[in-house]
């Protein structure tokens, strides 16, 4: 055993992808419908570094994939985290700000009621909320105090050992949370996610007769506006079918398809009048279409209205889907790269609107690794400047932060110039997901001499205290997220994953849906949460020690 670890210790390549394949392998277990998803490389990686701490894997990787998972999740986040920042996003800000400052107080007495040094429950509150820049502001605000003291380098080290000890549960506890929040939640219903694009199931293709006659004479343009439906294809008397266009107008008796999200049919039916016993939407003539991946970088990144399809190559789009889900888009839809879309144009005009959208697979799977290395250096670079705080100190975003609210920014811009920022969906989930494992081990590895050794001398107390942090924690941002802001069950996943400030738990919420909600929520709250933790980590160094 000995001469194996001291073989594994020259190895960290070998230890890191062992702890990746093994975790990722324990994650896909279930017990009783529980499963701890890419959670389990971060526990396989405690495992391993509580062998021997020389198995720890070197620093870089965590960071690298910190910042890789961190910069993408935001980028692929960016255009709805800004879109849907109103008021009820405002709401989940406040609400965050207060979970994590009650968790900061649950801290602060926990100490003055077991008398637990200051240090060590700074590192709890850091642990139990899973926020390693908070722990490194910590640190950082530890050492300015006891500088030049003697016993300097205890106090700097029990930070470190109580986010350890509290780490684990941290995660994990959050998880099971998760688990038995969708169980209870299984059988009630839900408020519909808050974004723009509708659920493919929801999506429908349906056709109308025109019989109201506040229909007639009004441009297609205003007579839609606001429903969330995009107009397809009509047809008048005996003429063949025709693209419906911006400025098109109805007469009574037109047969119109409309392709929306099921909920809008009611507003369609009142606007055209009946339902048509004849449905177009069947109907293959002249007309056709067909689903094209978009992979010219020429219109990637503009808004569809910008575009002017039906004008510059006579077509529609009536569908694009990204990812896994099919949205009904409007005119403001920005176009990013690898979307796919659902165009319908003349039969003959088919092979040029290919041409016009690119239509190839390995262009739009592609990330611009330039645009990348240059958004991430950005994110660097924001993350070092120091943020001034009263009394002289300062405290920096990190390379967790300035990566997040640089991504954010990209993401909603989409492009500069010639520079396009985003990058293709399966391109930006295959780095998110490296990310996040290459982050995982390395965290793993480095807690785990740490967590056993704590165990060993009597820190379960400190475990103890942060498992009921982020018990309550959890369970007050779950009831919030539910009651207050009335979020569906993976709107309140993303939530509280974005309060934890928790990778692991966004990706064991995105595995659960197939729509963005966990992410938006995720990004809506993760910036304040990250800022807020790396002030209150600070403030409870200053008032306890």
């Amino acid at each position: 055993m000995e001469s194996l670890v001291d073989f594994l210790a020259e190895q960290p390549l070998l230890v890191l992808f062992f702890v990746i394949g093994a975790g990722y392998f324990l994650g896909s277990i279930s017990v009783f419908r529980f499963s701890l998803g890419p959670a389990a490389v971060l526990f396989t990686g405690i495992a391993m570094g509580g062998i021997d701490p020389r198995l720890r894997i070197p620093e870089v990787i965590p960071a690298l994939g910190l910042i890789l998972f961190v910069y993408t999740t935001a980028l692929q986040s960016g255009s709805t985290f800004f879109n849907s920042f109103g008021e009820r996003a405002i709401r989940a800000n406040f609400v965050a700000l207060g979970v994590i400052s009650s968790a900061a107080l649950l801290c602060a007495a926990a100490a003055a009621l077991w008398n637990i040094g200051p240090a060590l429950i700074v590192g709890v509150f850091t642990g139990s909320l899973t926020n390693t820049p908070a722990l490194a502001s910590s640190i950082e605000a530890i050492h300015k105090i006891t500088f030049g003291l003697d016993n300097a380098k205890q106090w700097l080290s029990a930070p470190v050992i109580g986010y350890g000890v509290s780490y684990p549960f941290g995660v994990i506890g959050v998880l099971f949370g998760f688990h038995i929040f969708q169980r209870i939640m299984s059988g009630r219903s839900t408020p519909a996610t808050e974004v723009v694009e509708e659920p493919a199931g929801d999506v429908i293709a349906r056709s109308y007769r025109v019989t109201n006659p506040h229909a007639v004479d009004v441009p297609v343009k205003k007579l839609v506006a606001g429903i969330g439906a995009v107009l397809s294809r009509m047809k008048r008397g005996a003429t063949p079918l025709s693209l419906v266009e911006g400025g098109t107008v109805f007469q009574l008796g037109d047969i119109v398809t409309a392709v929306c999200g099921s909920k809008t049919h009611e507003q369609l039916l009142a606007v055209f009048g009946e339902v048509s016993e004849e449905a177009l939407e069947g109907e293959r003539g002249e007309l056709d279409y067909r689903r094209m991946e978009v992979s010219n970088k020429d219109i990637v990144g503009r808004k569809i209205k910008e575009l002017d399809l039906t004008g510059r190559i006579g077509a529609t789009i009536t569908r694009l889907r990204r990812g896994d889900v099919d949205f009904v888009p409007s005119g403001d839809t920005v176009i990013e790269h690898g979307d796919r879309v659902r165009v319908l144009t003349q039969r003959s005009n088919l092979n040029h609107a290919t041409k016009y959208f690119g239509d190839s697979i390995r262009s739009g799977s592609e990330a611009d690794f330039f645009s990348v290395s240059l958004g991430i250096v950005l994110g660097a670079l924001v993350g070092l400047l120091p943020v001034p705080l009263p009394g002289g100190n300062s405290f920096a975003l990190g390379l967790a932060g300035g990566p997040l609210i640089v991504g954010l920014i990209l993401g909603r811009i989409q492009r500069t110039g010639p520079i396009i920022w985003g990058m293709p969906f399966s391109a930006n989930l295959a780095l998110r997901q490296i990310g996040l494992v290459l982050f995982l081990a390395g965290v793993g590895t480095k807690a785990g001499d740490g967590f056993v050794r704590t165990l060993a001398e009597g820190g379960w107390r400190m475990g103890v205290i942060g498992a009921i942090v982020t018990t309550l924690s959890t369970a007050l941002a779950l009831t919030l997220g539910v009651r207050l802001l009335k979020l569906s069950t993976a709107e309140a996943m993303g939530f509280v994953s974005g309060i934890q400030t928790q990778p692991a738990c966004l990706a064991y919420a995105s595995k659960k849906t197939s729509t963005n909600a966990a992410d938006l929520w995720y990004s809506t709250v993760y910036p304040v949460a990250m800022i807020t933790k790396i002030i209150l980590a600070q403030v409870l160094v200053y008032l306890l020690l």
